[in-house]
């Protein structure tokens, strides 16, 4: 058969030009989104008077009799057809004879892809919201199931100061929450419809474009035909969350890998979440998270290809923009891969406590508090912070911890110290002097749950709204 194109050329096409510039092994996931479209614009082009009446009812049911065979796995996509659209649209012929051809009218695969992609990506936004919204709540159920759990905290890897482990679990809460925030703010984006744009310039055919983004459920039209099908602006957003998110996953897996080594041993993944060595029978690895970790890289360079694919192209469309689905796809199965592991492994993991308190007994994480009770005392801050480097220096080569120490050791670096040090330096007080706003006190803590806890209703709510 001819291409559905065919009418210019005198010449077959090569074989190798069909393999090489084909894009239906990959866009043949737009599938449905692609039906979708068609049926809502042909329904269009009856209102319009464009087709007869008589012949939108047969379209519409030869699109859903091939949607069904594509839902049934009973098409086979050709190469020879280059596209999703092009499929289609030889298979709907095949079903429903030359009134076939009449769908096409005042559109052009270029303003019909794009609707595709921002079908496909509109409803992944949503299914990866709500996989965010199931990871956070399972580290609030961690974190409120851990309110008394304390947990060195770190900066450059190194003991920094105690603090609460929910604390700690509740600033991936924030992060996912601004994850969240970014994909429902690029919504309104992908939420805006090119059909209609034509190949470029519009169509001569008098159509309605809002009649056809009210069937589609789209908040609005592009403004500009050529924009309307050159821009992949909403896809390279799309990539930038989704690197964002990974990025924030990645952090999170190497705080696993490494609290769940025997060194750190502060918890212990779920077996059904880890692999065991073909050679070393008591290992466990927390492979999930480490696989996350590595694939987010994949994720970063889907990014950086799309903006290198669409560096200095002119207007309008150009065949690079073929580039721009493959890693689309692939970044949204890495992403929903990845949350719908992370939801049921952070539900599942064990929190060694004791081995959380054992660490921040034996460290001197509270030292800061010590250089706040001389402060309190009057002395100036530095000349504070020099007395404890010199009490921990002490303690370093007596290898004792400052709680250790007696009162006389205390006085022997100042006069100022006095008995009640020793409650100062009780991981417990030490927690709750923080309690300002977002800081690691109980209380604190306590009141961030309780606003994240705000924060998924809402979210919950928009979900409700925004389901396809």
């Amino acid at each position: 058969m001819s291409k559905l194109w065919g009418g210019r050329f005198t010449k077959q096409t090569n074989h190798l030009v069909e393999e090489y510039t084909a894009s239906i092994h990959f866009d043949k996931a737009l599938a449905e989104e692609d039906i979708q479209g068609s049926l809502a614009h042909v329904s269009m082009l009856g209102k319009c008077g464009i087709v007869p009446a008589e012949d939108v009812e047969i379209i519409k049911k030869g699109l859903n009799k091939v949607l069904d065979k594509i839902r049934a796995g009973e098409i086979q996509f050709s190469v020879s057809d280059e596209d999703i659209h092009m499929n289609i649209e030889k298979h709907l012929i095949e079903e429903i004879g030359a009134v076939g051809g009449k769908l096409h009218t005042g559109r052009s695969r270029n303003d019909q892809v794009a609707t595709d992609m921002h079908l496909y990506l509109r409803k992944r936004v949503v299914e990866l919201t709500g996989l965010l919204h199931g990871l956070q709540e399972s580290l609030i159920t961690q974190a409120k199931s851990n309110m008394d759990t304390i947990i060195p905290g770190y900066t450059h890897l190194q003991r920094a100061q105690p603090i609460l482990f929910p604390h700690h679990l509740m600033a991936y809460v924030s992060m996912f929450e601004r994850d969240i925030d970014r994909l429902k703010d690029s919504y309104k984006r992908i939420n805006v419809l090119p059909l209609g744009a034509g190949a470029l310039a519009g169509t001569t055919f008098p159509i309605d474009r809002h009649y056809v983004a009210e069937q589609l459920g789209f908040d609005g039209v592009y403004e500009n035909s050529l924009d309307a099908v050159s821009d992949r602006d909403f896809i390279v957003e799309f990539l930038a969350g989704a690197s964002l998110i990974m990025t924030h996953l990645s952090r999170l897996c190497e705080e696993l890998v490494l609290w769940s080594s025997t060194e750190f041993s502060f918890i212990e993944l779920d077996d059904a979440f880890c692999t065991g060595s073909s050679i070393m029978p008591q290992k466990k690895n927390p492979d999930v998270a480490e696989l996350v970790r590595g694939k987010t890289g994949r994720v970063y360079g889907n990014l950086i290809g799309l903006l290198t694919v669409l560096k200095s192209l002119p207007l309008a469309y150009n065949k690079d923009m073929q580039e721009d689905k493959e890693g689309m796809f692939d970044t949204v199965a890495t992403l929903e891969g990845a949350l719908q592991l992370f939801a049921p492994m952070i539900a599942t993991m064990k929190v060694n406590t004791g081995r959380m308190r054992e660490a921040v007994n034996k460290d001197f994480s509270n030292a800061t508090d010590i250089a706040d009770f001389l402060v309190g005392k009057g002395l100036p801050f530095r000349q504070a912070h020099e007395v404890i480097g010199k009490t921990v220096l002490y303690c370093i080569q007596e290898g004792k911890y400052l709680l250790d120490l007696t009162l006389e050791e205390f006085q022997n670096f100042s006069p100022l110290f006095d008995d009640s040090i020793y409650a100062v330096l009780q991981p417990e007080a030490v927690v709750n002097a923080r309690n300002v706003y977002g800081g690691t006190a109980t209380v604190q803590v306590a009141a961030a749950i309780e606003r994240a806890e705000d924060k998924l209703t809402h979210t919950v709510t928009w979900l409700e709204g925004h389901v396809q």
